[in-house]
């Protein structure tokens, strides 16, 4: 099965909330209905740098997001992309479309001059985890926050 990878578009708001529920819900958490309509707002505004794309494929229709955006670094001129949010529906995981995912991702980094992709999963994430072990480094980084 090979998924193919888009930008989302003002008719994938359903499947892309669906979606990022899903992805929520893993990591067991919830947000408010405000949140879903302003980072939908933002993706589809084309001045403010967020961005989504699907994976389908004619068998199963939208299996699969990813949500990124544009960051500034004091290390660099470019911008890099933070991939924020990466789900694809278990059923379809270890087919190709989280990668593929990735990979469009990655394309559009280098076709805006982007410096860099990076991004966090949780520690025991081990299913996603064999899947960026196989596409890109581990960084020697340990996350802190506040509030």
């Amino acid at each position: 099965m090979t998924a193919i990878v888009r930008y989302v578009t003002a008719a994938d708001e359903p499947v892309w909330r669906e979606l990022w529920a899903d992805y929520l819900a893993f990591y067991e958490t919830t947000r408010e209905e405000d949140v879903y309509a302003e980072s939908w707002r933002r993706i589809l505004d084309p001045d403010v740098g967020m961005f989504a794309m699907v994976a389908e494929t004619p068998e199963n229709g939208v299996v699969g997001i990813v949500n990124f955006l544009y960051h500034t670094s004091f290390w660099e001129k470019e911008n890099r992309i933070y991939l924020n949010d990466l789900y694809v529906r278990p059923e379809i995981r270890g087919t190709g479309a989280g990668k593929a995912m990735i990979d469009a991702v990655e394309t559009h980094a280098k076709q805006h001059n982007c410096s860099q992709v990076w991004w966090m999963t949780a520690n025991d994430n081990a299913v996603a985890r064999k899947l960026y072990d196989g596409v890109a480094k581990l960084a020697p980084f340990v996350k802190y926050q506040i509030i």
